[in-house]
This record gives structure tokens, C-alpha cells and sequence, in this order.
């Protein structure tokens, strides 16, 4: 992910700096600055075509901040080339505030189309409970068994909740 905000001002008469990651106000700051503030490190956050993916916690921010707030489920996919770089984040799959009807063999065609040799899967529980239920372990092993037959790698599935909670499958052995 981009390393935008190591030490340097939001922009140029901001009343806000960033030091390695931490945010420091020159004075009180109204509702609005809060979250224009709030914008602009979410902004800095963004992943481009071609950036790696190689460790957890860049890719847990990323969707963390994609997903985390949605009210309902999201199931969204982000498509790797052989180097882990990315090509394509996608949200494929709209479901109601605690469930998600996913199909593996969409998942395996856009994998295809975009010539993609990896994927992380992640999706959100609204409800704030990050554990996995039987269904999502059961659509991952799905997913997994249908990417195998084409030689697509899953790396990770990941579970979260707000911006700050989430689940790895592949930190839990899961996978």
C-alpha cells in the first residue's frame, strides 16, 4: 500500500500533521475538520493497480476500510497476479444484513477474465461478530476446490467488522 502520510501536513494549511502513523491537531477541531481529516488519511489509504499485497495487515486495512462499515454483507474478491500485485478489487456478491448468497464458479470467472493468479476473498459481518460461521468456512472450501481446478491460488479469506476487527482464515489455519 501507498506510504503517503509519513511525516507531513494533510495539506498545505492543514492543522493536522502525521508522524509514522500518528496524527498530532495544532488546536480543537470541529465536527467537519474531523472528518474531512478522516477523508484524507482514508484517501491516502488507497490501493492502486500494480501495488502489492504481501503481508495481513495491508490487506486487512484495505478491506477493513472497503467493507467495514457496510449495514449488509458484502463479498468481495481481490484479484492478484503472480506476484501478488493487484489487478482488480470487485464486490460480486450483495446479501441482507447477515447473510450472502456466493456462487464459486463467478468467483472462478472473473478470476479468468482477468488472468488473475491469485485471490483473497473477504466479506463483512454487520453484526460486528467476526468469527466464521459454518457457511463461511463452507463457501471458502467451495471457492478454494473450484479456483484449484483452473491453478488460481486462494491466500486468504478474511471476516470483519467495523474498521478496526477482523478474522484471517489463513492466520487461523482455516484454509
Amino acid at each position: 500500500m501507498s506510504d503517503n502520510n509519513q511525516n507531513r501536513s494533510l495539506k498545505k494549511d492543514s492543522v493536522v500533521s502525521c508522524v509514522d502513523d500518528i496524527y498530532y491537531f495544532e488546536r480543537g477541531v470541529s465536527s467537519k475538520e474531523l472528518i474531512h481529516t478522516a477523508s484524507c488519511v482514508m484517501e491516502s489509504m488507497t490501493v492502486e493497480k500494480g501495488e502489492e499485497f504481501t503481508n495481513v495487515s495491508d490487506v486487512s486495512s484495505f478491506v477493513r476500510m472497503k467493507l467495514g462499515m457496510s449495514q449488509r454483507e458484502v463479498f468481495a474478491v481481490i484479484f492478484l497476479d503472480n506476484k501478488h500485485r493487484l489487478i482488480k478489487y470487485s464486490e460480486l456478491f450483495y446479501g441482507t444484513v447477515d447473510s450472502c448468497t456466493v456462487h464459486p464458479r463467478e468467483v472462478v470467472k472473473k478470476a479468468l477474465e482477468l488472468n488473475a493468479k491469485a485471490v483473497v476473498l473477504a466479506h463483512n459481518h454487520p453484526s460486528g461478530n467476526i468469527e466464521p460461521s459454518q457457511a463461511d468456512r463452507d463457501i471458502t472450501r467451495k471457492v478454494k476446490s473450484a479456483l484449484d481446478t483452473v491453478d488460481i491460488r486462494l491466500l486468504d479469506h478474511f471476516v470483519v467488522s467495523s474498521l478496526v476487527q477482523y478474522c484471517s482464515f489463513a492466520e487461523r489455519g482455516l484454509l
